[in-house]
C-alpha cells in the first residue's frame, strides 16, 4: 500500500510481533520491520520509534542554475573534490534533455524543507541550533561557509566560481533553476557524515546519510538494506 500524505505520529514495538505505526491521522499500520527511508526527517523518525541515531540532520541548500548557452559544455565538468567536505563544489552536469545545470552551492537552510531564503521554520532551525555537532561545525569552517552564502546572494561571485570550471561564462548565461535541499547528516562532535550511514534497532532499520540521488537510486545500497532487514527478522 502507498499511503500519501500519512505523518507518521507514534511507532511503538509489539514483543514478538513487529512494528506498528500510528499516523497523524489515527491510522494504524502493521509490519515486521520498519525501515526508515525519511530522508529529512530521518533522524527524528528514529528517535520517535525509540532508537538514538546518535546524529542530527542539517539541511543544506543547494542553488542551481540552468546554463542559457549549453553548447559550451559537452559533457561534465566537475572540480577535484576536497576530502575535507562532502560537498562537491560548484559543478556543470549536461542533463540527456541536453541542458546544463550549474551548481550547487551549499548554504544552511532555515528550514527541513527550506528550498529559498524566506522560508524558516522555527522548529527547524531551533532543532539545528540545538545541537551540539553544530557549532563544532561552524567553528571549524566558519570561513567556506560564509563563501558559500556570498556566492548564493551575489550572482556575480557565484559566476566567478563557475569560471574556474568554464572560462568563457557569463553572468547573464546563468538562469535560476530549482534548488534542493541536502538532508546532511551531522555527528556530535561536528564530523560531516560523508559515506553511508544505516543503523538498526530492534525491528528497525534506519538509514540515516545517503549522500546523493544516485545513492538513492543505487540497487547495492537496496541490497544492502534488504540484508539488514533479513537479519532483523532472523534475530526476531
Amino acid at each position: 500500500d502507498i499511503r500519501y500524505g500519512a505523518e507518521a505520529g507514534l511507532i511503538s514495538r509489539r514483543l514478538g510481533r513487529g512494528v506498528a505505526v500510528r499516523t497523524k491521522d489515527g491510522t494504524v499500520v502493521r509490519g515486521r520491520v520498519l525501515v526508515n527511508c525519511a530522508g529529512l526527517q530521518c533522524d527524528r523518525v528514529a528517535r520517535l520509534a525509540g532508537d538514538d541515531p546518535k546524529m542530527r540532520i542539517v539541511p543544506f541548500r543547494g542553488e542551481y542554475y540552468e546554463l542559457a548557452r549549453p553548447e559550451l559544455v559537452r559533457g561534465l565538468v566537475y572540480p577535484v573534490p576536497d576530502p575535507a567536505f562532502p560537498f562537491l563544489g560548484v559543478h556543470l552536469t549536461r542533463g540527456v534533455d541536453g541542458g546544463v545545470h550549474v551548481g550547487p552551492n551549499a548554504v544552511l537552510a532555515g528550514a527541513r524543507e527550506g528550498y529559498s531564503w524566506p522560508v524558516v521554520r522555527p522548529a527547524d532551525l531551533a532543532g539545528t541550533l540545538a545541537w551540539p555537532g553544530f557549532w563544532h561545525l561552524a567553528r571549524r569552517h566558519a570561513g567556506y561557509g560564509l563563501g558559500e552564502v556570498g556566492r548564493s546572494l551575489s550572482k556575480a561571485a557565484f559566476t566567478r566560481a563557475v569560471r574556474r570550471l568554464l572560462p568563457a561564462v557569463r553572468e547573464d548565461d546563468l538562469v535560476p533553476a530549482p534548488a534542493g535541499v541536502r538532508a546532511q547528516a551531522v555527528l556530535r562532535d561536528g564530523t560531516l557524515v560523508d559515506d553511508f550511514l544505516i543503523r538498526q534497532g530492534p525491528g528497525t532499520v534506519h538509514v540515516l546519510n545517503a549522500p546523493s540521488p544516485a545513492a538513492t537510486a543505487s540497487l547495492p545500497i537496496g541490497r544492502e538494506v534488504a540484508r539488514r532487514v533479513l537479519g532483523v527478522l532472523e534475530r526476531g
